[in-house]
């Protein structure tokens, strides 16, 4: 079982002014932009019931551990890659280098009662 899914983005596209990338056209109704620090971690090991989390790497280097039902795995992902974590995976992030991305949610984090979408139990 692949706990962290590789992604491919809709497509891109280089010319001479640079990139464009379509990172996606539908299917995720909450968005974030996070930049974070060399030597930081993000996660630590929380997951999600009801969300499914697509990232795209814009900039740096981080490796990302998942786990679920005894089963890790531990992937490294750098500038232009991008993966999706399932439903109940837990999952934590350690930044090798300054690291800029996107985080995709299939629903948002922040529930209308105020709570949220993640845990650690």
């Amino acid at each position: 079982m692949d706990l962290i899914k590789i992604l491919t983005p809709d497509f891109t596209y280089p010319d001479d002014r640079g990139l464009l990338v379509q990172i996606c056209r539908e299917g995720y109704s909450q968005i974030n932009a996070v930049f974070t620090k060399k030597g930081a971690v993000r996660g630590n090991f929380h997951f999600h019931k009801n969300t499914k989390e697509a990232f795209f790497v814009l900039s740096g280097k981080i490796l990302v551990t998942a786990e679920k039902d005894g089963e890790t795995e531990t992937r490294l992902f750098e500038t232009g890659d991008m993966f999706l974590i399932e439903e109940y995976v837990r999952h934590s992030f350690d930044y090798l280098e300054d690291t800029y991305l996107v985080g995709l949610y299939t629903s948002p984090v922040e529930n209308e009662d105020g709570t949220k979408d993640i845990h650690t139990d």
